[in-house]
C-alpha cells in the first residue's frame, strides 16, 4: 500500500433539515483513506454509513467540513464536475445491481464507458477483459434475467471496474447473496485491489465481509466510534 492520501475527510457535518428542526447523520467526522486501501464502513442502520459513502462518491456534499476526493473538494464542484469525477475515477457497487434488463451482460458493462467517448474497439478490449477479470466472458451476450444473484452482483462489479477507477464504492454489496456467492465476489474484489491499487470502501454489517476487509471504522449514531487496523482472514475461507 502507498501512503498516498486520496480520501481525506475533515470535520464534516451532514444535517438534514426533519419537520421544523433538523437531522444530524454525521457528527464531526475526521477519517483520511489511502491509495489500495481494503476498508469498510460498520455500524447499524442510521448510523451514518451510506451518507458518508455518498459524500466521498461526490453525490452528495458536507453541511459542515470539508470532504476532499481524489484532489477535489466535494463542496466546491459543479453538478458537472461531480459527475465527471463519478463518471472518470469512482465505480459503484451496490447490493441492487441495477442491471439494464434490455441490455446484454457487454452492453450494461460498457455502458460506463461510453459517457467516456471511448472508440469502440478500445471498449470491446476493456469490456472483456472486465469480464474475464470476474469470470463471466462467456456470458457477455446473455440478459440479465438468465443470471443466478451472484453472476449478476459479478457483471455490477465489472461494471464499476472496466474504467479501472481509482475508488470503489460498495454499499453492502452481499446483501442478496448467499454465503458461497458472497465469499465468491469478495475474493474477486480483493484480488482487483491488489492488481489494480484501487481503494475499496465498503457498508457492510456482515461479518463475512468484515473478515476481508483490513481496516474498519465503526460508525455509531453519526460518530466515529472506533478506527481499527485488522488482519483479514485467508482468502481461502
Amino acid at each position: 500500500m502507498t501512503s498516498e492520501t486520496i480520501i481525506s475527510i475533515e470535520n464534516v457535518f451532514k444535517r438534514y433539515p426533519v419537520g421544523d428542526g433538523e437531522f444530524t447523520a454525521l457528527k464531526d467526522i475526521n477519517l483520511q483513506f489511502k491509495r489500495s486501501e481494503f476498508a469498510g464502513l460498520v455500524g447499524p442502520s442510521g448510523s451514518g454509513k451510506t451518507t458518508l459513502l455518498n459524500i466521498i462518491g461526490s453525490l452528495d456534499s458536507p453541511t459542515e467540513g470539508r470532504a476532499m476526493v481524489l484532489g477535489k473538494n466535494i463542496s466546491e464542484l459543479s453538478h458537472r464536475e461531480s459527475a465527471w469525477l463519478r463518471n472518470k475515477h469512482i465505480g459503484f457497487i451496490f447490493q441492487v445491481y441495477n442491471l439494464l434488463p434490455v441490455y446484454t451482460v457487454f452492453e450494461n458493462v460498457e455502458f460506463a464507458l461510453l459517457l467516456q467517448n471511448i472508440p469502440a474497439d478500445e471498449r470491446k478490449k476493456a469490456v472483456m477483459k472486465a469480464l474475464e477479470w470476474v469470470g463471466l466472458a462467456d456470458m457477455a451476450g446473455k440478459k440479465p434475467d438468465k443470471l443466478s444473484g451472484g453472476e449478476g452482483q459479478r457483471v455490477a462489479i465489472a461494471r464499476a471496474m472496466v474504467k479501472k477507477p481509482e475508488i470503489v464504492i460498495a454499499d453492502e454489496p452481499s446483501a442478496n447473496l448467499d454465503a458461497a456467492n458472497t465469499h465468491a465476489i469478495l475474493k474477486t474484489m480483493k484480488k482487483l485491489n491488489e492488481e489494480l491499487g484501487t481503494t475499496f470502501l465498503f457498508s457492510t454489517h456482515d461479518e463475512k465481509v468484515m473478515g476481508y476487509l483490513e481496516r474498519i471504522v465503526h460508525l455509531r449514531d453519526g460518530y466515529v466510534e472506533q478506527d481499527e487496523i485488522i488482519s483479514p482472514k485467508s482468502m481461502t475461507t
